[in-house]
């Protein structure tokens, strides 16, 4: 399994606009975050979750030219708002992309992207998709994905685990049947949005005693805001846990 970081910023993306701090005025690279999102590569296929809203620009830069279905997080405009440049791949494949989420993230959606699904013509500029609520393990062709019940807040969402790799973001609270379904893990990916408590975020210490119960071979931070300098935190981490970044691509 071949997973790329597209993106590892949170709904501001870093630098956050008019923001003079030392991240935003950052040189280094790993500083520099896109709206959060990642491409999964297994078994020949190419999966996404979330399609944040520099997917376009992501996509180029990843050199992706194949999505054979996106799974979605939520329908926060920072993991959505690139849902319209699918319609190069459907365009592409002549096949309809199929798209996953619990029931309040696919309504949200139909709702948003109105004009996608609206009774009109084929094309017009328009991305063919196939919605899917999902409310437990799934199939994708041989892959099975295991959705992971979180909440953002009071609002709920998935994570997803395929594999020994899991996705968890914008995540405050994981219910104990869900935890059950993240043992064993080689690589879990984390949402952290920075040191300080948040109320519909894990922070830096959260995700530190959630990493300490579960005991994945390596952890990643992701969805990061400008209160988190890479190297700096970095460097502050214990073995086995690190700050992804843009670009960042591991293998399991």
């Amino acid at each position: 399994m071949k997973i790329t970081f597209l993106g590892t910023g949170t709904s501001h993306g870093v630098p956050v606009i008019g923001c003079n701090c030392d991240v935003c005025q950052s040189k280094d690279p790993r500083n520099q975050r896109t709206r959060s999102s990642i491409l999964i590569e297994t078994k020949g296929l190419s999966l996404l979750v979330d399609t944040a809203t520099e997917f376009r620009l992501q996509a180029l830069r990843a050199g992706i030219s194949t999505v054979d279905a996106v799974l979605y997080t939520h329908c926060h405009a920072d993991h959505v708002f690139g849902f319209d440049d699918l319609r190069i791949f459907s365009q592409r494949s002549g096949k309809a992309v199929p798209f996953y989420g619990n029931r309040e993230t696919i309504e949200e959606m139909l709702q948003v992207f109105s004009y996608v699904f609206r009774k009109t013509q084929i094309g017009g500029g328009k991305p063919q998709v196939e919605p899917n609520v999902v409310d437990g393990p799934f199939q994708i062709k041989d892959l099975t994905v295991i959705p992971i019940p979180i909440f953002h807040g009071n609002l709920p969402i998935y994570g997803y685990r395929i594999g020994d790799m899991a996705y968890i973001t914008d995540c405050s609270k994981i219910p104990e049947p869900s935890l059950e379904l993240l043992s064993g893990l080689k690589v879990l990916i984390l949402g952290v949005v920075r040191y300080e408590p948040h109320s519909t975020h894990m922070h830096v210490d959260g995700a530190l005693e959630l990493i300490s119960k579960l005991k994945p071979d390596q952890a990643y931070f992701t969805h990061l805001s400008h209160l988190l300098e890479h190297g700096a935190v970095n460097s502050e981490l214990p073995p086995g846990v690190s700050l992804a970044y843009d670009g960042l691509i591991i293998g399991i």
